[in-house]
């Protein structure tokens, strides 16, 4: 049984540097698979600075109450989130 997710895909018209294209094709790199994974990464990453900027003043807040009360178990004493 083939247990891999079937990913609905749509085309889209993209311009490249042309001779970018042709080096990776004469690599034999997977231009739709390659562009894929470099947009989802993109993607995580502009999602998680989102997220650390909606998210921004609690973060403030916890690491001021870790610089006020020392958290049991850490090695220092105090734990920053980041």
């Amino acid at each position: 049984m083939n247990t891999a997710t079937r990913v609905r895909k749509k085309s889209t018209n993209i311009s490249l540097d042309a001779a970018l294209v042709e080096e990776a094709k004469a690599l034999n790199i997977n231009l739709s698979a390659a562009l894929n994974s470099a947009l989802e990464n993109v993607v995580r990453a502009q999602r998680q600075a989102r997220w650390r900027e909606e998210n921004q003043a609690a973060i403030a807040a916890m690491n001021r109450f870790t610089e006020e009360h020392a958290i049991p178990g850490s090695s220092d004493g105090l734990r920053v989130f980041k």
